[in-house]
Order: structure tokens, then sequence, then C-alpha cells
């Protein structure tokens, strides 16, 4: 039992998924916990109950307060720096640490040797390229899990009974910040845009926990070349002597790149004289689907495994073995010479921006919560892509206000309702705007919850309309 948590008075806050483990784990390393939530509903009664039958101390409807005697608090990673929880503890000098700091500082434990953290963020595509490197490690023979904020608990891989030779770790910005001692193998960042800024104040303090994930990378800090922010964040971490900036590009890659030549992914980094010699990887026709954020998203896991010494045949087979989850730019059919595409999970501009790219002639299904989101960029990009477009949703004025003047020949189909129903007619309009050879997309740029519960339930009703069109 570590004595670094023996006798220690700890509090939890948050209940939920990060919270119910850390204060299981915390009492089992000897510590004397205290769970804070700010809810007080009958599953957070359920989880409490379970809780203090270990003999774990609940506090329900006060999670604002610090108890008595604290020395260290673990929270959710949802929590805001704001809170004043927080704020009391900054006063008392308590330290704040996330789940995802707890898991770090518990690897190896029982004495085993802890795997190497391979480490992804972005404001898109993380859980896609997680899974591609799982995929790619796995196809080197290496014992490997994709981990974090894909929904499998760090702290219970760390402490659990299963040896891993590496993890494949998708982390956010709201994880990163909670996390300063974490140090990567190697670490990526795929992409930076304006998001979750009422949690993080401002753009610039959103980069710069973003940018954490680079802090004392051993081997390599892969960046994308295409987004400067990214490569400004690697110039900005302090790393361990040796560690390179690694970029991936769609392009042809230079020197410490990886990129795309003549429809091969090719490594320029990871090979003895990378200024003369390149190493073929894979076909772009590997990656599932090939639409270029994808491909980019692949030549970012294959530079994280490429840092790890992942022979090029391994990724190739991983990236062939890959199948990506649902509603991430997803066929559904095709109908009377149109595609129907569900990317119901590109939930804000920056997404649906790369969505968009991937096709030349669109019916736009766009619409939902816009999170205080504006739309005149994203419009300007894809007008000349854009058949036409079919809004839904409780904020789809703002788009159809954006469409007015940037593209405004682009016919625009307004449905004024907001019943999960609306997907159906939403289809059925697309239909009619669509000509053979057109793509029908769903990238909504806006979160669901005014008319699903999530995005999973709108790509659901997306698909189901779609498949009643064939029938």
């Amino acid at each position: 039992m570590p004595s670094e948590f023996s006798g220690k008075h700890v509090t939890v806050a948050g209940l939920g998924v990060s919270g119910v483990p850390a204060a299981k784990v915390l009492h089992g390393l000897g510590a004397h916990v205290t769970v804070v939530n700010d809810g007080d509903d009958e599953r957070a009664r359920t989880q409490a109950a379970e809780l203090e039958s270990l003999g774990v101390a609940v506090r329900l409807g006060d999670g604002d307060t610090l108890p008595e005697g604290t020395e260290l608090i673990v929270t959710a990673p949802g929590w805001k720096p704001t809170k004043p929880l927080f704020t009391a503890a900054g006063q008392a000098g308590v330290p704040v640490w996330g789940d995802v700091e707890l898991a770090w500082r518990l690897r190896g434990l029982d004495g085993r040797k802890p795997a190497p953290w391979l480490a992804v963020t972005g404001t898109n595509g993380k859980t896609t390229t997680v899974q591609m490197l799982a995929s790619i490690l796995k196809a080197a023979g290496l014992r490997t899990a994709a981990v974090g904020n894909i929904g499998v608990s760090l702290l219970d891989v760390v402490t659990g009974e299963e040896e891993y030779d590496v993890l494949a770790v998708e982390l956010s910005s709201y994880q990163l910040h909670w996390a300063p001692s974490l140090r990567a193998h190697s670490a990526a960042v795929l992409n930076l845009a304006p998001d979750h800024l009422d949690w993080h104040g401002s753009m610039e303090a959103y980069a710069a926990d973003k940018g954490r994930i680079y802090e004392g990378n051993r081997v390599a800090c892969v960046y994308n070349v295409a987004d400067r922010a990214t490569e400004e964040l690697v110039r900005a971490a302090d790393v361990e002597e040796g560690c390179r900036a690694v970029g991936f590009t769609l392009g042809t890659p230079g020197p410490s790149q990886l990129g795309v030549v003549e429809g091969l992914l090719v490594d320029r980094a990871f090979v003895e004289d990378r200024h003369k010699n390149a190493q073929e990887l894979a076909e772009v026709s590997d990656v599932n689907p090939p639409a270029p954020h994808n491909i980019a998203n692949a030549l970012a896991a294959a530079g994280l495994a490429r840092a790890f010494g992942v022979p090029a045949a391994a990724v190739r087979d991983g990236l062939r073995a890959f199948t990506p989850d649902a509603h991430r730019i997803a066929h559904v059919a095709d109908v009377d010479g149109v595609a129907y595409v569900d990317d119901s999970k590109a939930t804000n501009t920056h997404a649906t921006e790369a969505s968009l790219a991937a096709y030349e002639s669109i019916v736009w299904i766009a619409g939902g919560l816009a999170k205080g989101a504006t739309f005149d960029e994203l419009v300007t990009g894809a007008a000349k892509r854009l058949r036409g477009a079919v809004l839904i949703g409780a904020d789809r004025a703002l788009i159809r206000e954006a469409l007015a003047r940037h593209a405004p020949e682009v016919p625009v189909v307004d449905l004024d309702r907001t019943d999960t129903g609306a997907m159906l007619q939403a289809v059925q309009e697309a239909r009619g705007l669509a000509r053979p050879g057109d793509t029908v997309l769903l990238a909504p740029a806006c979160a669901s919850m005014d008319m699903f519960t999530n995005y999973n339930q709108r790509g659901d009703a997306f698909a189901q309309a779609v498949r009643e069109l064939g029938a």
C-alpha cells in the first residue's frame, strides 16, 4: 500500500463514471475518502449507498464546500476550475488532480513495469485516431488497449490485473487540465478549433490545456503541419532531451514528417537518412473511410506507432483491420445513384468542415443546438460543394442566415419542427434536392439534445429514414 495515500484525507469531487472508481481505489489504498456531489437525484443516492457501504463518506447536494481536513482533491474532469470548491482548495494550498492524474501516479502499483502511454488529443478525431493506433499496435503483436476519454477508465486499467506493453490513450482538454504530472512516451495534438470555451474561459487557455499533452514527452511530439497552432504547442513544450517534433501532412512530407505521395502513406521521420529516404506504410485505400480528415487521423496514429518502434507492415495491417465507430462519416446506402452518409458525430463546425470537404456535391442536413457557434466561415468554405441544404433543430436559423449571406444560390429547406420525426422528413426533402452522383450528408455542426438523446440516436434516425427510402 503506497504511503502516499494511506491515512490521507482525500475529497473526491463528483460521482459518476470517474468519481465512483476513484473513491473505491483511494479507499482501498487506505485513504480517508469523502465524496462531494452537486446532485442529489436517485442515481446519485444509489451510488452514494454503494460507497457508504464500503466506509466512504458521501455528501450529496453540496459540491462547493471544501470538507475540513482535506489534503487532496480528485475531481471529475468536467468540473470547472472556477468552482468554489477549487477556489477554496487553492486558498488552503490543497492540490487538485483529475482521475487521469491519479491513474498516472498509480502506474506500477503492484510492482509491474508501467506500460508507456501514447497519448492523443485535439478538437476532433481523437477517438478514431486512438482506435486506429490501438489496431496498429495489436497488428504489431503488442498487448494494448484504447483507453481514457474513449470510455474506458484509465484507473480501471492501471489497477487491473491485465498487463499491457503500451496504452493508446485519448485525453480531453478537461482531463489534461487536471493532470499536471502526466508524461507520455509520445503524444499528438490533431487539430485546434474553438470548443469548450465556456469551461476554459478563452481559446488561449483551451490551447494551453491541450498543449499539456506534450510536456515531458520522451520520443516524439506529433503535430499537424496544416494547423500551425499545434506546432506552436510543440515549440512551447518542455520535453525530454532528444524528443523530436514529427509532423503529419496530407501533402508530400518533408524530413521528420509523415505524408501522402501518389496514393501512399509514407514515413520520412522514422527512417535512416530521412533527408533522402522514405518508407511506404500503407495505401490511402487502406484507410476506412479514405476521407481527407480520416487520412490525417491515420497519419497521426502511424506517427505515434512508429515512434514506439512499430514496423511499417503493422501500420498497413492495423489500418486495414480498423473499423470506425458508428456515426462517423459512415456510408449508409446508395439510393437512386445518391450516397447517404451519416456523420452525426460532427457536432461542431470544425468536424463538419472536415466532413464537407470529403465530398464534391452535397445535400447537407444540418442543425441542432449551436452551443454558441457561428457558421459563416463554415458555409463560405463549403458553398461551392453544396447542391442544397435541409435544416433541422432549435438553432437552424443561424445556419440559414449564414447560407443566405454566403451561398444565396443554394436552395434551402427549413423544417419548422423539432420532434424526432423531423429526420424522416429531412431525408425525404434531401432526396428531392439530390441528383445522381451527389451525397446526402448528415453533418449537423450542432449538438443533438434539442431533438435526440445524443448524436447516436440522431444518426440512427437518419439511417432508418434512409432505409425507408430504399424499401
